[in-house]
């Protein structure tokens, strides 16, 4: 029979089981939510981590680095496109003000710092939990190995900072963007206005829903009998379809039964008064055609073919120039996307609103649905088709994760004294994520990593990574609590609040954003999703998330660079 000692030493023995026992528990505890608070899975990770740490286990070195380099490369990689494209004319006010913000956080760091005297390895916890940002654990950890004074750092209070501040990080900053925000603005209907107002510029939603298949469909095929008289004496497809557009509906003819004999179309097919038609189009349109085309009719064999839904990269060498940057309504239009639908685009991983006058980018990944020899002449125009893959090019990432640090770790190196100056590997690894990801929407056939691969590599990278740093520190966590004291607390509130209460007066007043579009900035300068959220529940729109990608790009690289910054600066 086992005992309590029997069950520690197996742990102790058999250290990776207590990583994966860590990583379960805290993703199992991090789903849970009270009204609009929940620890979140990092922050619950390190907290289980912490409790499994009281059992004294030791885990090797290199496997927390291994993850964390894996994280922050997967970090990179999927926020390079846009990390670049803000770098042209348009992008940069997004830019700017994100790298404003950006400092306005080291910058209250380090006051806060100063003020309660706060050593390298305390600031930089600071900085990882008021601006959430756990990667700042690791670029620190490398930052302070490097430093002369390195053996006298307390590595331990590291985390013990990070899990008391990360909270309100958290949860203040959604309550700060998402409830004081609005009011800060001049109160929650102002601002509500003024997101009705940008979408009204932008024109009307494009799109299906986003995301999944619905019972009712936004974008139906269904068959017709061409009863109305304006099918006398025949009309083409052509003909049909500049008689939609006449009429402010985007549809098309996809099928033909015409003499009991199924067709498929072209542009000079001809319809006759008494043909069957498949038509495609968003559901409104398609439902409202009934009266003016003629009855709806059940023909199993006329709409019995393969429909495609297929995500397309907007980018690669071959696409044409003008596409990129090209507003959603001038695309549909173009001859190239006859007989396609637009489901959504997710930007950095976010969705953003397909409005009729917003823009795509470079990086740009859309839900085409149509007919698959339309879909594919789309997305050979757009950039290049994006399917579902298990494989990953392992050559890509483990070059991309070398060279990286092999550059900005050993071979761009200065001094400043006897303090060697440099990114440290983790920050290189960061920047070769940051343009292996752009190569890869520049052109398609250079390496590849799939979607399902970089969540993997994201938040199994880092929530390994952040396991294995509360294990190893769990020993001595609550006696570190008890030196900092619950102060530390209340210095989060402030190193949090400053820098987004100064920047939505800042993307108002200064930059003259929309007010809507400002709470997006500052979440995605902030990279906090859960801010986002808060904030476009609200207002009842997802305005804000076209402020959020560019910012959020700029916002995760400068963040965590502020790790090796705010070490150097306090110490």
């Amino acid at each position: 029979m086992f005992t309590g000692i029997d069950i520690v030493q197996f742990f102790r023995d058999n250290a990776a089981l207590a990583v994966f026992l860590t990583v379960a528990v805290g993703f199992w505890i991090g789903k849970f939510r009270y009204k609009s608070f929940s620890l979140g899975t990092v922050t619950s990770v390190l907290l289980v981590g912490v409790a499994v740490g009281q059992m004294k286990i030791e885990i090797p070195e290199p496997a927390k680095t291994l993850f964390f380099l894996m994280f922050l490369f997967a970090v990179g990689y999927a926020v390079g496109p846009q990390f670049f494209r803000g770098l042209r004319k348009d992008g940069l006010p997004q830019v700017g003000f994100a790298v404003v913000l950006c400092l306005l956080c080291l910058g209250s760091v380090w006051l806060c710092s100063w003020v309660m005297g706060y050593d390298a390895a305390q600031a930089a916890g600071l900085m990882a939990g008021s601006q959430t940002m756990s990667a700042v654990l690791g670029v620190a950890t490398d930052t302070m190995h490097e430093m002369p004074d390195s053996a006298t750092l307390k590595y331990d209070i590291m985390p013990v900072v990070y899990a008391v501040t990360y909270i309100y990080g958290t949860a203040g900053s959604a309550w700060l963007l998402g409830t004081l925000g609005p009011r800060l603005l001049g109160g929650v209907d102002k601002v509500k206005a003024a997101a009705r107002e940008l979408e009204s510029k932008m024109g009307e939603d494009m799109s299906a829903q986003p995301g999944f298949n619905p019972a009712v469909r936004e974008i139906t095929f269904r068959a017709f009998r061409a009863d109305n008289e304006w099918f006398d004496p025949g009309r083409t497809v052509a003909d049909f379809e500049r008689e939609m557009q006449r009429q402010g509906k985007r549809l098309f003819v996809e099928r033909l039964r015409q003499q009991g004999r199924i067709c498929e179309v072209t542009p000079r097919t001809m319809i006759f008064r008494g043909d069957e038609i498949v038509v495609s189009g968003r559901r409104e349109f398609v439902i409202e055609e009934e009266e003016w085309i003629g009855e709806e009719v059940v023909d199993n064999d006329l709409v019995n073919f393969r429909v495609e839904t297929l995500a397309v990269v907007v980018g690669g060498r071959n696409r044409r120039k003008e596409t990129a940057r090209m507003s959603i309504r001038a695309l549909l239009k173009a001859p190239f996307m006859h007989g396609v639908m637009i489901r959504s685009i997710t930007r950095a991983g976010v969705w953003v609103p397909v409005l009729g006058e917003g823009r795509l980018d470079t990086g740009d990944r859309l839900e085409l649905v149509g007919l698959r020899q339309d879909v594919e002449r789309a997305a050979g125009e757009l950039g290049f088709s994006d399917p579902e893959t298990p494989k990953s090019s392992m050559t890509f990432v483990g070059l991309g994760i070398v060279l990286g640090g092999l550059i900005f770790g050993w071979m761009l190196v200065t001094r400043i004294g006897s303090i060697p100056l440099s990114l440290t590997v983790s920050g290189g690894v960061l920047i070769a994520g940051l343009v292996c990801g752009w190569l890869r929407a520049r052109r398609p056939d250079f390496g590849g990593v799939p979607e399902p691969a970089v969540w993997f590599m994201n938040n199994v990278g880092l929530n390994v990574f952040i396991a294995i740093v509360g294990i190893s520190t769990g020993p001595t966590f609550i006696r570190g609590l008890q030196e900092m004291g619950w102060s530390v607390l209340l210095v989060g509130v402030v190193a949090t609040s400053i820098p987004l209460v100064s920047g939505i007066f800042i993307g108002k007043y200064l930059f003259r954003f929309n007010d809507a579009l400002t709470l997006g900035c500052c979440s995605g300068a902030r990279t906090t999703t859960a801010a986002l959220g808060a904030v476009e529940e609200t207002l009842g729109s997802n305005v804000p998330a076209m402020g959020y990608t560019i910012t959020y790009a700029v916002g995760n690289t400068l963040l965590i660079i502020w790790g090796v910054v705010i070490v150097l600066l306090v110490g």
